[in-house]
């Protein structure tokens, strides 16, 4: 299977094929046809790979693309408005940022538009574009790269990090899903920006030990590790796990939100902190 062309500029056929061929009726491409405006307003739970042949089909959700759905349009509005920003910073920028809530909170256009002081302060002249939206998996990510969610851009270097939410559906996906997600993710990233550096951060931990979503995660991140991402000389994986826990395992209380989930500003000095010499090293280049 050989996904469509762009609507707007034309281009060659990608190479990256899915799992399982998307039902939308438009699976690439930006503005959306009335096709795919109506196909991406059913629930989500109605558009996952197998729903089209009544087949439940969970191991494969975290890997073909999705869109997002907080009910009414208000997730695809959040989407044309990352694209309108990034379509007015078109061309080169030094850094990429693509993820969920925890990569939104770096400084988004979707907040005040201002980086946070933790970005700020390590990587101060890092011309930076930040498309992290809160909540998403990594199937609605795929989504939004495929619909003119970086079109346009030339990053030097590009910062992905998901998969916490993922977590809600590991029962049924299984965490080896998961990190097929993150894979391809990072595949469809250097599928698009093949000169770009790509570091892919490992999922964060979360709330505790015996948790069902801070085993599952560390589960994922063992996933992740089989999936030898490195290998890529382009890919460098960043596992923060370490940083992040103490030596019990439990969380560093001080790195994070009350929620246990989002990261405190000390929290973000040290995921910069890591940053640093991986995003130094490829902006030197």
């Amino acid at each position: 299977m050989r996904r469509a062309l762009c609507l707007l500029v034309a281009a060659p056929l990608l190479a990256l094929e899915y799992a399982h061929k998307p039902a939308d009726p438009q699976p690439t491409g930006w503005p959306l046809t009335a096709e795919e405006k109506a196909f991406i307003a059913k629930p989500e739970f109605e558009r996952r790979p197998g729903r089209e042949i009544n087949k439940h089909l969970p191991h494969l959700w975290p890997a073909v693309p999705s869109a997002g759905s907080w009910g009414g349009t208000s997730w695809v509005d959040t989407h044309a408005r990352l694209v309108t920003y990034v379509q007015k910073n078109a061309g080169p920028c030094d850094v990429l940022l693509v993820g969920d809530s925890i990569t939104q909170q770096w400084g988004s256009p979707l907040d005040k538009g201002v980086l946070n002081a933790a970005w700020l302060k390590a990587f101060p002249t890092a011309k930076t574009i930040n498309i992290g939206i809160g909540g998403d998996k990594s199937q609605n990510v795929l989504w939004r790269l495929d619909h003119g969610g970086v079109a346009g851009l030339q990053p030097k270097t590009i910062v992905l990090m998901i998969g916490n939410n993922n977590m809600f559906f590991t029962p049924e996906t299984g965490v080896a899903a998961a990190a097929k997600g993150v894979e391809t993710c990072a595949l469809n990233l250097r599928e698009k920006f093949p000169d770009a550096e790509l570091i892919v951060a490992k999922i964060l931990p979360c709330h505790g030990p015996k948790n069902r979503f801070y085993e599952d995660i560390l589960r994922t991140n063992a996933e992740i590790d089989k999936l030898n991402l490195g290998a890529d000389p382009k890919v460098k994986v960043l596992d923060l796990t370490k940083d992040f826990l103490n030596a019990d395992g439990t969380i560093k209380n001080a790195l994070y939100a009350p929620d246990k989930i989002h990261l405190s500003l000390d929290g973000y000095d040290v995921y910069a902190q890591r940053l640093a010499p991986l995003l130094k090293l490829a902006l030197a280049r």
